[in-house]
């Protein structure tokens, strides 16, 4: 059975990432892709990638009637809009903040406020390492942050395996790149600006820390470094948990979480130049790699996790809690192996 899918704001870099994963995914047919500033334009317009597609850009006030629709719009849009959305689709896919929390409490204290608050408690977190059960027949997903889904992947299996109750001080580093500010990023973003730094940009407070709360049930002291590549969130947890753990009791935890999961990879100091997580080796991919350290001498863990921040932070991960939503193979669409050598991804 083929579904039919619009991408609502595709002209975007995370609207340009859908519709190449749409493009070669064997379930789904693309049939919409909305843009008001480059409404009649063919999609490779704006994503030269995609200039083999016979595809234009329609007005987002003119919905097709689709199975799947997948909203990659900015903060606040979805939610305002959400009544069209289901209107027009079987199954919503938001990959902006508007349905990733559960309360309007919780977007008084990190966003501002809630327009569509009584739909919070229907919304299923698209991250499937997590959340898998849930989002089997979910017709409102809510794909997650990328800095977020970095942090949790990283950090999961120490609380599955108990080594963390989430009383313990966790310090999180995370280093993003250039896309995540999107393709209207502004001066901050653009290379000049951007070549050669690595420049906090969230030293605390980060809004996705909320996120991290909700699923770990922990507080973490959370930074943001922005840096110079283009694809990629590396997230560098200090964990110092109450007692004694080995590298056998972290082995152990992470192959226990993750040894099934078809888009997790394990980088813990083996041999070779890449001997931990890395973005560059996942650039393009749906892959999260994730490794570990252990520092005796401090009672203290150092936890690493990798993700290409368009892919696993935020399309890819859109498409594979879609494919979970409706029953088809979890890894359609998504089986990319990524480049070597490479440059900056």
């Amino acid at each position: 059975m083929t579904y039919s899918a619009s991408v609502v704001g595709g002209s975007g870099f995370t609207g340009g990432e859908l519709l190449r994963l749409l493009d070669g995914h064997p379930e789904f047919r693309t049939v919409q892709a909305t843009s008001r500033s480059k409404e009649n334009k063919t999609v490779g317009h704006a994503h030269p990638n995609l200039r083999h597609k016979d595809l234009r850009f329609s007005s987002p006030s003119e919905l097709k009637s689709v199975d799947v629709l997948f909203a990659a719009t900015p903060h606040g849009v979805s939610m305002e809009q959400i009544d069209a959305f289901q209107d027009a689709a079987d199954t919503v896919v938001d990959l902006s903040a508007d349905f990733r929390l559960d309360s309007a409490d919780q977007y008084d204290e990190w966003y501002d406020g809630h327009a569509r608050p009584e739909l919070l408690a229907e919304s299923e977190y698209a991250l499937p390492e997590l959340n898998r059960e849930n989002l089997a027949g979910a017709d409102l997903i809510a794909s997650g942050g990328c800095n977020a889904t970095a942090t949790i992947m990283g950090l999961l299996p120490l609380f599955e395996a108990d080594i963390l109750s989430g009383d313990e001080q966790i310090v999180v580093d995370v280093k993003v790149g250039s896309s995540e500010g999107g393709a209207g990023g502004g001066e901050a973003s653009s290379h000049p600006e951007r070549s050669g730094v690595v420049r906090p940009y969230a030293p605390t407070g980060h809004r996705h820390e909320a996120e991290i709360q909700q699923f770990l049930g922990v507080d973490v002291s959370f930074t943001v470094h922005a840096v110079e590549m283009t694809r990629g969130a590396s997230a560098t947890c200090h964990v110092f948990p109450d007692g004694p753990v080995s590298k056998g009791d972290l082995w152990s935890a992470y192959r226990e979480s993750y040894e099934d999961e078809p888009f997790v990879r394990m980088a813990a100091g083996g041999g070779g130049v890449y001997r931990y997580p890395e973005p560059k080796a996942v650039a393009g991919t749906n892959f999260a790699e994730v490794g570990f350290e252990v520092d005796p001498a401090n009672e203290r863990l150092v936890v690493f996790s990798a993700i290409d921040n368009m892919m696993k932070g935020s399309a890819g991960q859109a498409v594979h809690a879609a494919n979970v939503a409706l029953g088809l193979e979890e890894t359609a669409g998504l089986e990319l192996t990524g480049f070597h050598p490479v440059g900056a991804p």
